[in-house]
């Protein structure tokens, strides 16, 4: 199963991909998707909808993982990241590619055991679980994601097999 792990932004929009294969995670691929800085947000949204559907084309995940958004100072960012993110979340859906979201500090935890970590924190964990990740900052978080995603299906498929309770 390959999952792409997607940590919005408007600027900047991480990507990573990870396989799963058995109980082990493998390191795909990652990067990041930049708008241009400058335009009107209609365009910095088309070029982010253009560029994470080109990502979703050539990486052909089975499912995505969103990171969810947290609120900023400014209402204003938070719209404008909430628009963001609304397009991160719409360009899998319409691939018919599940979609699951996780908030912040559930990704940190599962990848590096507390949730109020710092970004190096996550990048040298995401390092650590996948070897040959030599992934920063946006795509390093979004590789969390991915992770954490990761964490998740592998439970769930642990509990599907476990025998119920009498």
């Amino acid at each position: 199963m390959r999952i792409i792990g997607l940590d919005p932004g408007l600027r900047h929009t991480g990507w990573g991909v990870v396989a799963i294969d058995g109980t082990r995670l493998r390191h795909i691929a990652d990067g990041a998707i930049h708008a241009p800085p400058r335009g009107t947000l209609a365009q910095r949204l088309v070029a982010l909808f253009d560029g994470l559907d080109e990502v979703m084309a050539q990486q052909r995940p089975d499912a995505a993982a969103v990171e969810e958004t947290f609120l900023n100072k400014n209402p204003g960012s938070t719209l404008k990241l909430g628009a963001a993110r609304g397009v991160v979340l719409l360009v899998p859906a319409l691939r018919g590619i599940p979609v699951a979201e996780y908030s912040t500090n559930l990704v940190k935890k599962a990848v590096v055991g507390a949730g109020h970590a710092d970004k190096h924190q996550i990048e040298v964990m995401v390092g650590m679980l996948l070897p040959g990740a030599r992934a920063l900052a946006d795509a390093a978080d979004a590789l969390a994601v991915a992770v954490c995603h990761a964490h998740h299906v592998q439970t769930s498929r642990i509990w599907e097999r476990a025998e119920p309770l009498s």
